[in-house]
């Protein structure tokens, strides 16, 4: 069981959703605004397991909350909750570091398996084994701390880094589409506007290339998409 912050300005699905999670075992804090949820999540650290993070918010929006403790170093599970289900907005989320989403109106069952989901790998994470790794350009990619190992420099990433990365490896020297990746990394298959992925792989030679303006690893395919040499 966890300790979970439910960050929602709608006091009725926010007691709803403490009462199914308490009824499931879960410790459950609950805050209605953006700014003060993140005041509390960097002043407490190690207190919460994981968050359910509502979009629209007063104070700070949740895209700008993510945002905020992913550049702070601050990597507890994020769910984020949206209204607003377009590609565009799901892509937003996870540019900005959540873990996983759901779009409003949800099922309960649903959510609750989604953050057993993220509680789950938490926990394992902090168990002493072997990862499963990638390794490739003499660097190494680790699956499950989400790190990304460059010579003596360790980078965290976020679910959507890695699980673009990983992706990008495995199909080494063969150019993937825009569109593929939106398929196979994000499980969109409706029309989006896919500048969103080049701004994960700008970020992505930020951490591999020697030189990120002049990429030898994340090849531009010119109208196609992208193709890891290794």
């Amino acid at each position: 069981m966890g300790r979970i912050l439910i960050v929602e300005d709608e006091s009725h699905l926010a007691d709803g959703l403490r009462f199914n999670l308490e009824a499931e075992g879960h410790e459950v804090d609950i805050d209605g605004d953006g700014q003060a949820a993140l005041d509390r999540l960097l002043e407490h650290r190690s207190r919460y397991d994981a968050v359910v993070l509502d979009v629209m918010l007063p104070g700070k929006d949740g895209f700008s909350i993510v945002k905020q403790l992913r550049s702070e170093g601050h990597y507890v599970p994020v769910l984020m909750l949206t209204a607003r289900s377009r590609p565009e907005d799901v892509l937003q989320g996870f540019e900005a570091g959540a873990d996983d989403y759901l779009p409003k109106p949800f099922e309960l069952q649903i959510l609750l398996a989604r953050l057993r989901g993220l509680l789950r790998r938490r926990e394992w994470l902090m168990q002493p084994h072997e990862h499963d790794t990638l390794s490739f350009a003499g660097k190494k990619l680790d699956l499950e701390a989400l790190e990304l190992q460059c010579g003596d420099t360790t980078y965290q990433l976020t679910q959507m880094e890695c699980d673009l990365l990983q992706y990008l490896v495995k199909n080494a020297g063969r150019p993937v589409s825009r569109k593929a990746i939106l398929e196979a990394v994000w499980d969109l298959h409706e029309d989006t506007d896919t500048r969103a992925i080049d701004n994960f792989i700008v970020r992505l030679r930020r951490y591999l290339e020697p030189d990120p303006a002049k990429p030898k690893h994340l090849v531009t395919v010119r109208g196609v998409g992208y193709k890891f040499v290794e």
